[in-house]
């Protein structure tokens, strides 16, 4: 099952589901105009066509003491795939980094950094991030306020 295989249907399942995660089926169904068992049926074929990955909770990270997010975008020295092999599993290892993009452009990577405040952020930088070999330039951004998060266009 590849995307344009999904029907309307579909969608509008994938639009609950993004909402909240944690739906039963009758919520679905009722959403979507199915009962239950189609419901089931379309989300378990969606799981299997990979479709729909997993289920997980969006966390308040100020709540848990991070109480600043970053934006830092990386540059490498080389672009060999042993380099960028190193590169991914070292920043694999650090918890701080929650999301990783290898980019087109002027920087090789996006990642997006919870942390505590700037002197975590500056620990962060001297103790692991600047450690990892073949990182020749960063820039950080600190996030002021978050706009909008969504998974996909439905």
């Amino acid at each position: 099952m590849q995307n344009n295989q999904l029907d309307s249907m579909d969608r509008r399942i994938l639009g609950v589901l993004t909402q909240d995660g944690r739906a039963s089926l009758q919520e679905i169904g009722k959403q979507v105009g199915l009962s239950s068992s189609p419901c089931w049926q379309r989300i378990k074929r969606m799981e299997e066509a990979g479709i729909i990955q997993g289920y997980q909770a969006r966390i308040d990270m100020a709540s848990l003491g991070y109480g600043e997010g970053l934006i830092v975008m990386v540059t490498l020295d080389q672009h060999g795939d042993e380099v960028l092999a190193t590169f991914e599993k070292a920043l694999a290892e650090i918890p701080e980094v929650i999301e990783a993009y290898l980019v087109s452009g002027e920087y090789d990577y996006f990642l997006r950094l919870a942390v505590k405040d700037t002197r975590d952020y500056e620990r962060l930088l001297r103790e692991k991030l600047y450690k990892i070999p073949g990182l020749r330039h960063s820039v950080s951004s600190f996030v002021l306020r978050q706009l909008k998060a969504a998974s996909v266009p439905l």
